[in-house]
């Protein structure tokens, strides 16, 4: 028995996009119902032009492993079951184990995540990011390094997933729309290259 149709993979100028709006949207309500109340939610603070502020959102690190971006190392949460399962149906659907998560809350319309690629060292060369969105529709920037530009709209429920030469060549970003008013969650889970 197929659980999933086939999701079909995109390729890009130097990199592969699988876009599927309408993944999860039977669960959608229930989990983000669900991950709203039960994510031990933080506001981080990043150094930006050579002072602290707060980051535009709150999130959460969970997985096996700590994880080092935006210049700080984020000690993990427990795996809570239901993210824990939805990590397992990535697996499915992309053909590759997720041991790490980051948990994004944005608030409103004000929160968001400005321009960068996820390339960290510790994801390896060609990192799989697969991101899961719930909640208020929000607009998704990419821009090549050449210049090329693609926009997406993440519904509620949808599916994005980033690979091959992606992180190398693609930046994407979630600007502030003051419009939304709701909130929204983001999962993008990844595979770290397992500590020594």
């Amino acid at each position: 028995m197929q659980l999933w149709p086939e999701p079909e993979w995109l390729t890009l100028n130097q990199g592969r996009l699988l876009w599927w709006p309408d993944a999860f949207a039977a669960e959608a309500d229930a989990w983000l119902a669900k991950l709203s109340r039960d994510i031990p939610w933080q506001q981080h603070r990043l150094t930006m032009f050579g002072r602290e502020v707060h980051e535009p959102r709150l999130s959460c690190w969970m997985g096996d492993w700590p994880y080092r971006y935006s210049g700080r190392e984020r000690r993990p949460e427990p795996w809570h079951p239901l993210v824990q399962d939805i990590a397992r149906r990535l697996e499915v659907i992309c053909a590759q184990p997720f041991d790490g998560v980051l948990i994004n809350l944005y608030r409103d319309g004000y929160d968001s995540m400005g321009w960068h690629a996820d390339d960290e060292p510790e994801l390896g060369r060609n990192p799989m990011i697969a991101s899961v969105s719930l909640g208020e529709r929000r607009r998704f920037m990419l821009r090549h390094d050449g210049g090329e530009r693609r926009e997406l709209w993440l519904e509620h429920g949808s599916l994005l997933v980033m690979a091959g030469e992606m992180q190398h060549h693609w930046r994407h970003a979630l600007p502030r729309m003051t419009r939304a008013g709701g909130q929204r969650i983001n999962l993008t889970f990844r595979r770290l290259a397992t500590p020594e």
